[in-house]
């Protein structure tokens, strides 16, 4: 592979600010908000598992844009589907129909598995989940009018709007916003019992994550996704699964429901699916899929052909290429890497997550350290908790980098434990 902490055959000439400008990040701080902290790095382009900053670095990135740029950066078959669908129609409103919308909704219904699927195209992952929690509350308050509360898991992150907001089992994240609606019960992420009792007769839905992202890369126990299965059969309420971080083949399959055992009513999906455009998706099946009727629930770039091009471009590449065969290879790898180096002494404990979306567990609270350390080497991992850091490259990663990004990540732990 090309190592980033050398001279790149990838590298071009540094694309650098006019003379006498203001540097980037000086010009950010004078017109952005600061919902972001301090910007870490600036990047300039990008190639495959490598971005290159200002100079002409490289830098392995094992992050690849929290779990969405799944084929890489400029990727060919997604470059080429952008451009010439930017060349052809770029915007109609959902007033009139496009092939691009069509299509993708199309392959989203293939690769979940839902024959009689139905799908509403939104921005990202907190607008799906927003419209996912509309449809359910619809479902609910078809049957009662007071079926409007929502069963979500401590540790969860659904999104950043007030509804998602609320679902997320992040009560820091709340505090500067409430007080919030109310609609929310949050039980412990472990515990089947507690999801038992949790679901009640006004309950429209569970909504979830197979593998908690934001949470520290928290797999659920088969017992608790089964009990919540159970549970809305019996209540009458919807199970829905956020895969925006897990789905398009982060976790092995193309779903991280698919390798579960539970069938979702409605999954949620964003991220990686049109690898860096902004996209989300509401998918329903079974009665869910005809809750919503005409002027219950809109956006106006949702369906956008661009990015719908894109997701089409994105599943049929991953299909095409067998993808997902060979990132479970890597993400073998990857999990036999990081246990090697549990096995040393240092901070490194354990390994926790599936297929390349990998929480690499400490045994003390310097996951902040170790994440700045790699970044010192230019190697992208990110501390996801005090004592997690989360590892997620994309699906094309190399085995040579995954060599790489380990030696790199030992580095960093073995500086931090001995300090």
């Amino acid at each position: 592979m090309t190592n980033p902490s050398e001279p790149s055959a990838l590298s071009e000439r540094p694309t650098r600010a006019p003379a006498g400008s203001d540097p980037l990040v000086v010009r950010a701080e004078r017109r952005l908000m600061r919902t972001y902290g301090p910007p870490k790095a600036t990047f300039l382009r990008g190639k495959g598992t490598v971005l290159f900053d200002e100079e002409g670095n490289g830098w392995l990135d094992f992050l690849c844009g929290l779990g969405v740029t799944s084929l890489g950066h400029a990727h060919p078959a997604v470059s080429e589907a952008v451009a010439r669908q930017a060349s052809t129609l770029v915007h109609t409103s959902n007033l009139f129909l496009t092939a691009p919308a069509v299509e993708a909704a199309e392959r989203l219904a293939k690769i979940t598995g839902f024959d009689d699927a139905r799908v509403f195209f939104s921005q990202c992952g907190a607008t799906a989940n927003e419209a996912a929690i509309k449809l359910a509350r619809k479902h609910g308050k078809a049957q009662h009018p007071d079926k409007i509360r929502v069963v979500a898991l401590e540790g969860s992150f659904h999104g950043r709007t007030l509804a998602t907001l609320e679902a997320t089992g992040q009560p820091a994240k709340h505090a500067p916003f409430a007080p919030l609606a109310g609609f929310v019960d949050h039980i412990p992420h472990d515990s089947a019992d507690a999801m038992t009792a949790a679901v009640r007769d006004d309950t429209c839905a569970v909504l979830l994550e197979i593998v908690q992202g934001e949470g520290g890369i928290r797999p659920l126990d088969v017992e608790v996704l089964e009990a919540a299965r159970e549970a809305c059969d019996r209540a009458g309420a919807l199970l829905i699964v956020d895969e925006v971080q897990t789905g398009v083949g982060r976790t092995g399959p193309w779903f991280a429901f698919q390798g579960s055992g539970i069938a979702p009513d409605v999954i949620t999906v964003a991220k990686a699916l049109a690898n860096g455009l902004p996209i989300g998706a509401c998918v329903a099946r079974g009665p869910a899929a005809d809750v919503f009727g005409p002027g219950d629930h809109a956006t106006t770039f949702g369906g956008n052909p661009v990015s719908c091009a894109a997701a089409v471009a994105v599943i049929d590449t991953i299909e095409g290429e067998r993808i997902l065969a060979s990132a479970r290879i890597r993400g073998r790898q990857l999990r036999d890497g990081v246990a090697a180096l549990a096995s040393s002494a240092g901070p490194v404990h354990a390994v926790r997550g599936t297929g390349l979306l990998l929480g690499v567990q400490l045994d003390r609270p310097v996951a902040a350290e170790i994440e700045a350390g790699c970044r010192e080497r230019r190697l992208l991992v990110n501390a996801v908790a005090p004592d997690v850091l989360r590892i997620a490259p994309p699906l094309t990663v190399s085995g040579e980098e995954v060599d790489h990004a380990l030696e790199v990540l030992g580095e960093a732990a073995a500086d931090v434990g001995e300090r």
